[in-house]
């Protein structure tokens, strides 16, 4: 593992939020070990802001928490007692702010440098070890050269979350112990199985991926029409005034010779892609309670729906709050 970094001054409208701690979840103190499995779904993760924030209200305190892509940052963010600065953070987001985090390179294994986002990272976040969490958590990875999965127990939080999303195409891979590691999804996009082979008992999973053919599909395809029969005009409209975001919605999103852009087209796959290996790996090995919040009609890089996430990630643990009450009381 590389030294941790210092924690970044960040000079911009970010200063207004703290990284002043929260209370963290404390790990039950039965001899039976509950899980909590934390799924990837790029800017749906926020929902599971909401989902753990209820978790924690209904008293249900996992030993382990596992996650992959932006399971592993809420997840780890939630372990540090550092969620309320995440969470004040997401909500803060806008398109503009957005733009702020995207700094783009044309040179580089990915389209974004992912710099940025690092610092705010550590911003929110000071330095900290996993082992030093409160109960185990693991970050979900994939190894570039081999296809591996890979399980960070321990070593920099910050350094291990940012792994966990290095999402291929979009950030560059992330160099740790000596491998380079890429977003968890593509190998396990719902770490019910890192939650067993820790001992967990009981596994309670929140999913993203259980509506994304629904009104999602519905909303891509009407998206995509429009960009044959109209070159990307309206994207082109939207993109006038700030430099940055032109270029990027250029270089991404506009339809080539009646086409959508490489994004749409990177995107769109990648979330085939974690729907089918969400349900090939949950047919062998299903969590005791699977949560699936409703989110599949939010597109994958709207992280400024973070107020509607949020509550979407509550709603569903509410209604599957009786069936992990049962799991609890039965399993243990």
């Amino acid at each position: 593992m590389t030294q941790k970094a210092g924690q970044t001054e960040v000079r911009d409208a970010d200063e207004e939020l703290s990284a002043t701690p929260d209370s963290a979840p404390e790990p039950r103190k039965s001899g039976i070990m509950v899980g909590l499995a934390l799924g990837g779904g790029v800017a749906r993760g926020w929902a599971h802001i909401g989902a753990v924030r209820r978790l924690d209200e209904l008293g249900f305190r996992p030993d382990i928490v596992a996650g992959t892509s932006v399971g592993a940052l809420v997840g780890g963010f939630w372990r540090a007692g550092h969620l309320d600065a995440l969470e004040a953070w997401a909500r803060s987001l806008t398109k503009t702010r957005m733009l702020s985090y995207f700094d783009i390179v044309l040179n580089g294994s990915g389209i974004m440098g992912g710099k940025r986002l690092e610092k705010a990272i550590q911003r929110y976040l000071p330095p900290t070890d996993i082992q030093d969490l409160p109960g185990k958590f693991v970050a979900v990875t994939a190894e570039l050269a081999t296809g591996h999965e890979v399980w960070l127990t321990e070593g920099d939080l910050s350094e291990a979350m940012q792994a966990a999303y290095a999402l291929p195409g979009v950030f560059p891979p992330k160099a740790v112990g000596g491998r380079w590691l890429i977003d968890g999804a593509l190998v396990n996009p719902l770490p019910v199985s890192a939650c067993r082979a820790l001992g967990a008992r009981i596994v309670v999973a929140v999913g993203l991926h259980a509506d994304a053919f629904n009104l999602g599909v519905a909303q891509r395809k009407e998206k995509f029409r429009d960009l044959a029969q109209d070159g990307g005009s309206e994207l082109e409209e939207a993109s006038k005034g700030n430099l940055t975001e032109k270029l990027m919605l250029r270089r991404l999103f506009n339809a080539n010779q009646n086409a959508p852009g490489v994004g749409s087209v990177m995107l769109a796959s990648f979330n085939i892609l974690m729907d089918r290996i969400t349900r090939s790996r949950l047919a062998g090995d299903p969590p005791d309670v699977l949560v699936a919040p409703q989110v599949g009609h939010i597109p994958l890089l709207d992280f400024d729906q973070a107020d509607e996430l949020i509550e979407l990630g509550r709603k569903a643990i509410d209604e599957a709050a009786p069936q992990i009450e049962t799991a609890v009381k039965y399993l243990t």
